[in-house]
């Protein structure tokens, strides 16, 4: 499930085999860009912001990607088989002389001036893994509905970019407050907000996610992908709900003996 963390990591990757190299390929296979060549620009930059990527362009333009839940950007050598899917699912192939890149099942493909960067990313909170972190700003936004339920605060991208729901039950479990707690019952968000940085700086180079200090699969999380199964901590069976307003439901996994609390 691609989290602030993953798109980081995706963003490094693309950089790396795009960035000040020339596109000598473009297809982007979405209908109101079947036309756009870009071939022959020079990638300027590959950056994260949020869940959000970034591909900068010579000449001012910027493609704008979305993995949402399943997306993906895979990079191959010249030559080499493509393995992130079947083919009806690319939406985008840019290639260079050294790299393709290609984009699966992405949900959300643009072409913008990179000018009017703002208009796709710029309700944004403060980034957890952008240069522009603002710890206090996060903090304020998410008390400006201090009754919002504070895993629902979490994965509003509009209040700190990067959350989904990984770490949004991890976060929960971690500071001992129900998901469901209003955000400004929360003691010392500040911390919430600290915790919410430090796991995501540290699993941003890590091929699996880990907030235990277990490396062992099946132990890596608290609480994420256990339902039904015991706590790490005391044992009590981990709970699963869908939680969110309707259509909006994600799925929330919790302790309900180390997260007392209003529930589901």
């Amino acid at each position: 499930m691609p989290e602030g963390d993953t798109v980081w990591r995706t963003a490094q990757r693309l950089h790396q085999a795009l960035a000040d190299r020339p596109l000598t390929g473009c297809d982007l296979r979405v209908p109101r860009l079947a036309t756009v060549d870009l071939a022959g620009r020079r990638v300027t930059d590959v950056t994260a912001r949020g869940k959000h990527l970034l591909t900068r362009l010579e000449g001012g333009l910027t493609l704008h990607s979305h993995l949402r839940m399943d997306g993906s950007w895979q990079i191959y050598a010249p030559g080499e088989r493509w393995r992130g899917g079947p083919l009806h699912q690319v939406r985008a192939v840019l290639s260079t002389a050294d790299h393709t890149a290609v984009g699966y099942r992405l949900p959300v493909l643009e072409l913008l001036h990179t000018s009017d960067e703002d208009r796709a990313v710029g309700h944004l909170g403060p980034d957890l893994l952008g240069p522009g972190w603002d710890p206090p700003e996060a903090v304020r936004r998410l008390l400006a509905d201090p009754a919002r339920p504070v895993g629902e605060a979490l994965l509003d991208q509009r209040n700190l970019a990067g959350i989904g729901n990984v770490y949004k039950s991890e976060l929960c479990f971690l500071l001992r407050v129900s998901p469901w707690l209003p955000i400004g019952q929360v003691p010392s968000p500040e911390r919430l907000v600290a915790l919410a940085k430090k796991l995501l700086e540290a699993n941003k180079t890590r091929p699996a996610r880990v907030t235990t200090a277990e490396p062992r699969a099946d132990r890596r999380l608290w609480v994420y992908g256990r339902a039904g199964k015991p706590c790490l901590r005391c044992g009590t069976p981990v709970r699963l709900v869908d939680q969110g307003r309707a259509g909006q439901e994600r799925a929330t996994y919790w302790c309900p003996a180390c997260q007392p609390g209003p529930t589901d």
